[in-house]
């Protein structure tokens, strides 16, 4: 049994986002991810969940560190009273040429950053709930001043999961340490990524904490082409085939492909990213490589090809919400199966 979050396009703008997560709440989906990026993580948020009363909606991912964690807390707060407890943080670092040249905020080393991001973060909540001083002061984050007048005091539901997305070993080890769950990057989706590289890295940063490997959760996002015809399953698999092009032209995204064998594909996308030759990356990505990593399969089939591909790897796995709403009944079988 699965819970199963939808994932919607990016480029989704909040006038849209509650009409969505209507959509998604009346398919069944136990969850919806939001992206931030192009639109506002926290904004698109806040339209979802005004919009439901049971689906959980979570922020995959935030971009961290050009926000405050200040503001970040006041925002979480305010989305877990306007939903009842439904809100959840993912948070991720994203890469130094994003945060330098797209976000124009200093870069420093992540993986520590984002530990006392997280800590921060906690340390606020507490705060908000119980009241008393902040003090938090770390080499990245200092944090040393919150007069009541600025305290939005207590709320019911005061436990807000925060959700990292991790890709390399010492991120992924962080999630261990101080995060409730960990999102894999559809790039590193694949099973056998998830169970060689993911989950030991996740278990030595759950010993290293002490805590126990329950306290952790693992979402895996996996790529999916799926329709109702072959049309529309070619049509999915092009789509993939031309976002994995994208995406593998970025070397973190890179440790599937060397586990493959196929790290020099990733570097000729590479190089033509920076050709600006765009149109060619996608002739790079292979059948086989498709194959391997974006299951494919009808409606009727999607959800035993899922079941088969990641067994009891993960509690949690995402299922991409159709663009056409006439699909809607035909997914909601699919998200029942994967339930069952």
């Amino acid at each position: 049994m699965y819970r199963v979050y939808a994932t919607i396009d990016q480029r989704t703008p909040p006038a849209a986002a509650a009409k969505l997560a209507r959509r998604t709440e009346a398919i069944g989906y136990d969850g919806l991810f939001v992206a931030d990026g192009i639109h506002d993580g926290l904004l698109v948020a806040a339209m979802a969940l005004a919009a439901t009363s049971r689906l959980r909606v979570a922020t995959g991912v935030l971009v961290a560190f050009p926000r405050s964690p200040m503001t970040v807390a006041h925002a979480a707060w305010d989305l877990q009273a306007l939903s009842g407890g439904r809100f959840e943080l993912g948070l991720g670092s994203q890469v130094r040429g994003n945060i330098v040249g797209r976000y124009g905020t200093p870069w420093t080393a992540p993986v520590p950053r984002m530990r006392e991001y997280v800590q921060a973060l906690r340390a606020i909540f507490a705060c908000f709930q119980h009241g008393g001083p902040l003090r938090f002061e770390g080499e990245h984050v200092r944090l040393t001043r919150l007069q009541p007048f600025f305290n939005p005091g207590p709320i019911e539901h005061p436990t807000i999961p925060i959700v990292l997305g991790a890709v390399g070993p010492k991120m992924t080890a962080l999630v261990g340490e101080v995060g409730d769950a960990l999102l894999t990057h559809p790039t590193n989706s694949h099973p056998r990524y998830v169970a060689e590289v993911t989950r030991p890295r996740l278990t030595v940063g759950v010993a290293r904490a002490g805590r126990e490997s329950g306290d952790v959760q693992l979402m895996v996002t996996p790529l999916i082409a799926t329709g109702a015809s072959e049309v529309q399953l070619r049509a999915e698999r092009e789509k993939q085939r031309r976002l994995l092009g994208f995406l593998y032209s970025t070397p973190a995204y890179w440790p599937s492909l060397e586990l493959f064998g196929w790290r020099e594909c990733g570097e000729r996308l590479r190089q033509l990213t920076r050709e600006g030759r765009w149109d060619e990356m996608i002739a790079l990505v292979s059948d086989e490589m498709l194959d391997t990593f974006v299951p494919t399969g009808s409606h009727a089939d999607i959800a035993d090809i899922l079941r088969e591909r990641y067994s009891d790897l993960t509690p949690v796995l995402t299922f991409p919400l159709p663009e056409d709403p006439a699909l809607d009944t035909a997914v909601a079988q699919v998200v029942e199966q994967l339930h069952a």
